[in-house]
């Protein structure tokens, strides 16, 4: 087996024609820039748009509401023992955990880690606080709870 050497700069430059017909920004070999060695230099990407006004601020009208109703949580008026009542205080969680989970989506879309993080400890807020009255009903706890009340009846006179 009697092969040639191959011709790079040929092979290459054949490359270099073929990328140029096919139109776009033209690729150049360029050496790294003087304050960052070792960096290879390639195509970088165009600065992201500002934000807009009006999507920062329902970013944080996202957050803040889940701020709000997270600490409403547990200052729930209503017993949550067992039934109807239970019931609408895990609806009120989940609810809770969805708008945070909008702020958490808004934040990362909007580039604001703070309100990012305040949407995630939300969400775990909520979700601590459902597992709570959760976990003793579907038999995780020592004491089990019952989902629906007991009622008795009414005495006869």
């Amino acid at each position: 087996m009697s092969e040639q050497p191959r011709d790079w700069d040929r092979e290459m430059a054949d490359i270099d024609r073929a990328m140029a017909k096919q139109g776009g920004a033209p690729v150049s070999p360029t050496s790294p820039p003087a304050g960052i060695p070792g960096r290879a230099a390639g195509p970088v990407a165009p600065p992201l748009p500002p934000a807009r006004r009006r999507s920062v601020a329902l970013t944080w009208f996202w957050v803040v509401l889940a701020v709000v109703l997270a600490a409403a949580l547990p200052l729930w008026p209503y017993q949550r023992a067992c039934g109807l009542e239970l019931f609408f205080f895990l609806g009120a969680a989940a609810v809770t955990a969805l708008i945070a989970l909008l702020g958490a989506v808004a934040s990362w879309s909007n580039r604001r880690g703070f309100a990012h993080v305040l949407s995630l400890l939300v969400v775990l807020w909520a979700g601590a606080l459902a597992l709570r009255e959760v976990l003793p009903r579907v038999g995780y706890a020592r004491a089990s709870l019952a989902w629906m009340c007991t009622t008795e009846p009414a005495p006869t006179p």
